[in-house]
């Protein structure tokens, strides 16, 4: 006689940094400006629905950067795609929230995914986090300013100024987060 089991296998990709947003952020189109990984990208919700992986580099630096489909309401309680890949992030050693600069409401919309990453648990809501205002080419400068001092003060942290599409402000972020995971990597190694 012998014993059956089943036994569910939960990939979780490594990758130094996660990108997260709601839907249509613009995180593929990110990924696609800083690296050589080609993500669908179009102007519809859910466009990415599998992760994906790209080797940034920045100066001397390179690290993995994840592209996690847009997490919704209730994601943390399997809305939209999100258990599926809220466990990506988790093995992220830090975070890239971008939020759409184009939309109304940019405090709701970083709300709503900071809800869900302290919904869903574990060690998600204390990973460092980078918050980044993307979509600035389409936007005013009065515009970008305004957004950008509600975010910060809702957020009380300071708010990066980019766009994926034209590259404004991406080579200083990209740079930050070269050093951020520098940083981590060798506390990893301190620790070990």
């Amino acid at each position: 006689p012998g014993e059956e089991r089943w036994i569910w296998l939960r990939l979780k990709l490594i990758a130094d940094i996660g990108l997260v947003g709601l839907p249509n952020a613009g995180k593929s189109t990110f990924l696609a400006a800083v690296s050589n990984a080609r993500p669908k990208i179009a102007d519809y919700p859910f466009t990415t629905l599998h992760p994906g992986l790209g080797v940034v580099k920045a100066g001397d630096r390179e690290f993995v950067m994840a592209d996690i489909p847009g997490l919704i309401e209730g994601a943390s309680e399997g809305a939209g795609l999100g258990t599926r890949f809220l466990g990506h992030v988790e093995r992220c050693r830090a975070l890239l929230h971008l939020v759409d600069g184009t939309e109304d409401d940019v405090v709701g919309a970083w709300r709503t995914v900071r809800a869900e990453l302290k919904a869903y648990g574990g060690t998600l809501v204390r990973k460092k986090e980078i918050l980044a205002l993307n979509k600035t080419d389409a936007m005013t400068d009065e515009d970008i300013e305004a957004k950008r001092a509600l975010l910060a003060k809702a957020s009380r942290r300071t708010v990066r100024v980019i766009s994926g599409v034209s590259g404004r402000g991406v080579p200083e972020l990209l740079h930050e987060l070269g050093r951020l995971v520098d940083r981590q990597r060798t506390e990893l190694e301190d620790a070990a």
